[in-house]
């Protein structure tokens, strides 16, 4: 990764960075099956829900305050019997993509969710990017399901690839790691 670069947990000040990154991606890649860019306000909905679960969000910034690039930990889903499953996200500025950025977004993610007693992380990625799936598979995800033609985007049916890893088990009755 390139040395003028900090990985950082995310500020409320970080969130037009965030947004406009993923609204790129939003408009130009699969790597998200939305069609519509988010506001601010979503963005800032989406935050401070992340800040109420105690669920990380991290920034790449350089050393000018830019963001490069950011990754967060999310609910896998609301159903309780899921509480100890989270999904990942990586987004990475057009510009910054290949430089190493995503690896340092991801793998703090990893050890945020042995910190919160989280079995098992899922990573959602569009069949084709191979970019994404190499990245996961290099800090230890295994591809877990290949789903075709599940999404459609930019006129064109989409296939997901879903990565997991599990980390430590934790004892569902007390939330503490077992053996």
């Amino acid at each position: 990764m390139r040395e003028d670069i900090v990985i950082r947990a995310a500020e409320q000040k970080d969130l037009p960075g965030i947004l406009r990154i993923y609204n790129e991606a939003v408009l130009n890649t699969t790597a998200t099956y939305d069609y519509e860019p988010r506001t601010l306000e979503h963005r800032q909905l989406w935050f401070e829900d992340h800040l109420r679960i105690n669920f990380p969000i991290y920034v790449a910034e350089s050393t000018d305050g830019e963001i490069l690039g950011w990754s967060s930990l999310s609910r896998y889903h609301d159903r309780q019997g899921f509480q100890f499953t989270a999904e990942n996200s990586v987004y990475v500025a057009t510009n910054c993509r290949g430089q190493g950025i995503g690896f340092s977004l991801l793998n703090p993610l990893i050890a945020a969710a042995k910190l919160l007693n989280l079995h098992a992380i899922i990573a959602a990625v569009d069949a084709e990017n191979r970019v994404s799936i190499r990245l996961h598979e290099r800090l230890g995800f295994k591809v877990v399901a290949h789903f075709p033609q599940v999404g459609f985007k930019f006129g064109r049916w989409l296939d997901m690839i879903y990565l997991q890893i599990l980390l430590p088990e934790v004892n569902p009755t007390n939330n503490e790691p077992i053996g």
